[in-house]
């Protein structure tokens, strides 16, 4: 009897039935909302606290020129549950569009290899409630709460624990009154402070949850994430945890311990700084976990951020695209080019910087590769596995990236090198490599290249509009 249970439970692990293996590691998808590229200390930040974030870049694999799918967030972050450009799907600004039925989410692929799935924090693809939207945000999400009706845990999310959209960062259910000079002596504002911010926390349909949601926003998210985990690791089961920080969009608010840390700079900063900081502190405390649990070196544990900083003299909002041009809403540089790490210590034993450009639609097909699965047939697919990359096999991205803003009236085609930028006063050519900040137009000096990019670009956008116009 004893020789049977043992060739039993080998079979069960040949078969893949165990827990994550080297074939099948867990996976870990974190992200920022609003962080700047330039808002980490590994990027350069001059007073910036980050760490954690430190660490993952000297220990895995750091992406120079790592860019969101879209210069907003709810568009970025469909990119990663699809893959697909986000015009294709329909979520072409924040608050407006959803997770349409037609797509097939990574989620849906994972549960039917194995895994189980968790989403924790930000969901942002569709409302939360049939009966109302979010109700301090603008949008078809709250004018149509019915039609978009789209949560996680209609979309193969097994646990979640998300809210529609923005919340403060330190007491998300809690308005936190004036942050604004000119709110400050507004009577209305002030009163409105400690008041419940009507924007909750759902785990499941008509199910809010309030206890343990004090203090500071990325504690209570993780202290979500990380019983997931735990839990997933007891019953020898694969993962797969989207755990999106609301932190540092706006309410910014900092807790007055991290805030101590900055006491040198100005209110503003001393906040902002303050939030990414305690983000950043989750991020360890995860990393330990994973230690603790005997699982961090088959997990592939991702960080990014959703777009660019928020232009400054936004409340609060002093973040950083460094040397880049452009802020988030804006398909220039400092709009989509964001903070990318990836530990994965099965497969990166050593820190490594790839320098050619990566997307958030790269999730979907790499997490497949990874897997040994192969991407739907029926649609076409925007991004690319980045494994030949990771490996080294590969030094340049093999296909171009796509990028399309304001109903498509900005649009933009880049390769490893060169980057083509169209909009109202025609194209634009820039060299990223050599000029990051897009200073000098060259499509006159290298109009063969210009020429070749818009004709290519041209073909790209035709097929995602289609895709567009078939939505219902």
């Amino acid at each position: 009897m004893k020789t049977f249970v043992l060739f039993f439970a080998l079979l069960l692990a040949l078969a893949g039935v165990a827990g994550a293996t080297e074939d099948r590691p867990n996976i870990i998808l974190c992200m920022a909302d609003d962080q700047g590229w330039g808002d980490t200390s590994y990027n350069g930040h001059p007073w910036l606290r980050t760490p954690h974030l430190d660490a993952m870049s000297r220990e895995g694999v750091t992406f120079t020129r790592f860019y969101s799918a879209a210069a907003m967030c709810s568009p970025t972050r469909g990119s990663v549950y699809t893959g697909r450009n986000p015009y294709r799907y329909g979520i072409t600004y924040a608050m407006k569009g959803m997770l349409e039925p037609t797509e097939i989410p990574i989620t849906s692929i994972l549960k039917k290899a194995g895994y189980t799935t968790g989403h924790f924090g930000k969901w942002h693809l569709g409302t939360l409630s049939r009966e109302k939207g979010d109700q301090n945000r603008w949008g078809a999400f709250s004018e149509m709460p019915e039609r978009y009706y789209c949560p996680p845990w209609e979309r193969d999310v097994d646990v979640s624990f998300v809210t529609e959209s923005k919340v403060p960062t330190w007491d998300p259910l809690l308005h936190p009154g004036p942050i604004k000079d000119n709110e400050k002596t507004n009577p209305e504002i002030v009163k409105l402070k400690g008041t419940p911010y009507r924007n909750d926390y759902f785990v499941g349909e008509g199910r809010q949850v309030t206890e343990n949601t004090k203090g500071d926003d990325s504690r209570v998210i993780m202290d979500r994430a990380i019983p997931f985990i735990r839990d997933a690791v007891a019953s020898d089961t694969p993962f797969f945890a989207v755990i999106w920080f609301h932190t540092p969009h706006s309410p910014v608010v900092g807790g007055s311990e991290s805030r101590a840390l900055y006491s040198d700079r100005s209110e503003p900063e001393q906040h902002y700084y303050a939030c990414i900081t305690a983000m950043d502190a989750q991020m360890g405390r995860l990393r330990a976990e994973l230690d603790d649990l005997g699982v961090s070196d088959d997990t592939m544990l991702w960080y990014c951020s959703d777009n660019g900083p928020a232009r400054q003299g936004s409340p609060r909002h002093v973040g950083s695209a460094n040397h880049l041009s452009g802020y988030k809403l804006s398909i220039k540089e400092g709009g989509i080019r964001v903070p990318g790490l990836l530990v994965w210590p099965n497969r990166i034993d050593k820190p490594k910087e790839i320098d050619a450009p990566c997307v958030t639609t790269d999730y979907f097909p790499t997490i497949l590769d990874a897997l040994n699965i192969e991407l739907p047939s029926d649609r076409p697919y925007d991004g690319i596995s980045l494994l030949p990359l990771i490996r080294g096999e590969v030094t340049e991205r093999p296909r171009a990236i796509g990028f399309l803003n304001r109903d498509a009236k900005e649009s933009v085609w880049m390769e490893n090198r060169y980057k083509l930028f169209r909009n109202k006063n025609g194209d634009a050519l820039y060299d990223i490599v050599d000029d990051p900040s897009e200073k000098k137009d060259l499509s006159r000096e290298k109009k063969s290249i210009a020429e070749r990019l818009a004709s290519e670009l041209d073909d790209w956008r035709s097929s995602v509009l289609r895709d567009l116009q078939s939505i219902p």
